[in-house]
């Protein structure tokens, strides 16, 4: 059976996810903003969890770490250079380390920029992955400890997962993330259509995830730096790949 999904809200914007496993009775969370939200869909679902996995230190995402792990018992796992600002961690991942869960296979991804230590999780094998605050539905994380070429090569990687692949982000920041990809993107007429999207769903208060890597392809523009359209808009139509997303990202902090 595939896998099943409970994503939902904490704090004002951040998203809890639970991934469930129906064959193997295994159950992880992905990071942990808030322990009552979590606890709240664990119950919810019926769902025992298994694991905790974190993607990067900062307190919006590991604050329910302990209440968690006091609570189920699970180990918690989260990225080898910040493992002195996880609480409760039982056992560091890097990238390249794999993860056993049923009959998937966790890979961890390094991708630094909005912290130096930050991971993504890719499950190939269920077109799912969990990019925490490194790729946002058409944005990407603010780069809180590292340099634009450092999380412009961790975007490259995720580029190229499949097209068709899931992606299960850290805050629900689409509307806003929207608007700036329209004021760089002017003519993307796909864009266009889901950003009117989005403003319905917002104004529904419905969530606007997950999304996938092909309309990140499609509409991003921190994942579109060598479109003409967007250099030309930019004024950058020589410049190399890194400057562009460099540009973009400046831009985008002032906006």
């Amino acid at each position: 059976m595939p896998l099943s999904i409970e994503q939902f809200i904490c704090r004002s914007d951040n998203y809890g996810v639970l991934v469930h496993d129906p064959d193997s009775e295994q159950t992880l969370i992905i990071d942990a903003p808030e322990e009552k939200p979590i606890v709240a869909a664990i119950e919810r679902t019926g769902w025992k969890p298994t694991m905790l996995l974190i993607t990067h230190h900062h307190a919006d995402h590991v604050a329910g770490n302990l209440g968690l792990k006091q609570r189920y018992g699970m180990p918690i796992y989260g990225p080898a250079a910040e493992r002195d600002n996880i609480p409760g961690i039982d056992e560091a991942y890097d990238d390249g380390h794999t993860l056993s869960f049923g009959a998937y296979t966790i890979h961890v991804v390094s991708t630094p920029g909005h912290t130096a230590g930050h991971v993504s999780l890719f499950i190939p094998e269920a077109k799912l992955a969990f990019t925490g605050d490194t790729l946002f539905a058409m944005g990407c994380g603010r780069l809180l400890e590292c340099q634009p070429p450092v999380m412009f090569e961790s975007l490259k990687k995720i580029a190229e997962w499949p097209r068709d692949t899931v992606v299960h982000c850290g805050h629900e920041y689409t509307e806003a993330n929207a608007r700036f990809a329209r004021s760089v993107d002017p003519e993307n007429e796909v864009l266009q259509r889901r950003a009117k999207e989005v403003e319905r769903l917002r104004a529904s208060k419905e969530m606007t995830l997950p999304t996938t890597i092909g309309d990140e392809l499609d509409t991003n523009p921190f994942l579109r730096w060598a479109d003409p359209a967007i250099r030309g808009t930019l004024g950058m139509e020589d410049a190399t790949d890194s400057g562009v997303f460099a540009e973009l990202r400046r831009r985008k902090d002032a906006f």
